[in-house]
């Protein structure tokens, strides 16, 4: 992750023997500086996750804020797109809270039902919903309403129906994964990933980043974006697979779908040691065509390019020592620390 980078190589550069005091006082600033940026934008969202009273309500559901907000920070760093930070936080603690009631909460009913409401974006078919998932719902439909209308004023574009589009192909996944654990049924790793590079959220992230750093929108990249096309795919599959190398064995026990080195193991008979190996390398095949890409002519622009490639980065960073997102570890924690809470001192 490059902020991290940043902070590491502020160290070692002053360690070194031919250290320019001026250069290292000059990155040391631009570093303090952006990340007060950083804090600003916490600040906001922090304001707006207590408002939703999410983490109060649903008792059931990770609060994970900070992880959230580090994942926004990790995709897009520099100070000009707080904006983008702060709405994709947002997104992140949904996606949080709406993957807990499909995994440990809801019946499949229930979900079913969830399922329906966010495909039909209706307001109405929240009176068919359980008490819990009506303020789910309502925070979800009022918070990305409320981004659409803000790009629609900033400018003129309608893009509610894109926006749905992805969540309710968020939530059809996280439904077909739910059957599959109620049927005990344990898929091929090419049936798996067809779906859980959907169910990772990594389309819903980036479809709604796309629209907070692009402009002008062309017909080009709506279309590309609509269609979910390789940039998108490969940097999902990456998120997906480093996922479930990190966290597949605690989600097992809290009552998940078997992950892609399960699925491999199931189809193959291959031991976990040698499915985890067929894992990494899957990750560098992916690297290699996302490497490929980028570098291809595109409707979309560099900067979103870029945040599709961060968040394939900061997959691999977050889940580098197990599940840095749900678990609350030390690295994660030391890395919060460093990257947002505390200042490089000057003297």
């Amino acid at each position: 992750m490059l902020r991290l980078e940043a902070r590491w190589f502020i160290d070692a550069y002053e360690r070194s023997q031919d250290m320019n005091p001026i250069l290292l006082e000059f990155a040391k600033l631009d570093y303090n500086m952006v990340q007060a940026k950083h804090q600003e934008d916490l600040k906001y969202a922090s304001r707006w996750w207590r408002s939703t009273r999410l983490g109060e309500k649903l008792s059931f559901a990770r609060d994970r804020l900070m992880e959230n907000f580090l994942w926004t920070v990790g995709e897009i760093f520099e100070p000009q797109f707080g904006y983008c930070r702060r709405m994709l936080t947002k997104v992140n603690a949904m996606i949080t809270t709406i993957d807990d009631v499909y995994d440990v909460y809801g019946t499949l009913e229930e979900l079913e039902l969830f399922t329906d409401a966010v495909d039909r974006w209706d307001i109405n078919a929240m009176d068919q919903l359980p008490e819990y998932m009506k303020i789910c719902f309502l925070a979800l439909y009022n918070s990305t309403n409320e981004m659409a209308y803000d790009l629609l004023k900033e400018q003129g574009s309608h893009i509610i129906a894109y926006l749905r589009k992805a969540w309710a192909d968020l939530c059809k996944s996280y439904l077909l994964e739910a059957k599959w654990y109620h049927a005990r049924y344990t898929p091929t790793l090419k049936e798996y990933l067809s779906n859980a590079w959907i169910s990772i959220s990594a389309p819903v992230i980036l479809v709604h980043a796309f629209f907070f750093v692009t402009n002008p929108i062309t017909e080009d990249a709506l279309e590309c974006l609509e269609q979910y096309c390789n940039i998108i795919r490969w940097s999902s599959i990456i998120l997906r697979l480093s996922d479930d190398l990190g966290t597949s064995s605690d989600e097992l026990k809290r009552g998940d779908v078997p992950k892609s080195i399960q699925c491999y193991m199931h189809e193959t008979g291959a031991c976990e040691e040698d499915a985890r190996e067929h894992i990494k390398c899957l990750i560098g095949e992916t690297w290699k065509k996302m490497n490929e890409d980028r570098v291809m002519e595109s409707p979309f622009s560099q900067t979103f390019i870029g945040i599709a490639i961060n968040l394939a980065r900061m997959s691999q960073c977050m889940y580098q020592y197990g599940d840095g997102h749900g678990v609350q570890d030390r690295e994660t924690k030391d890395r919060v620390l460093s990257l947002l809470i505390e200042p490089i001192p000057l003297v």
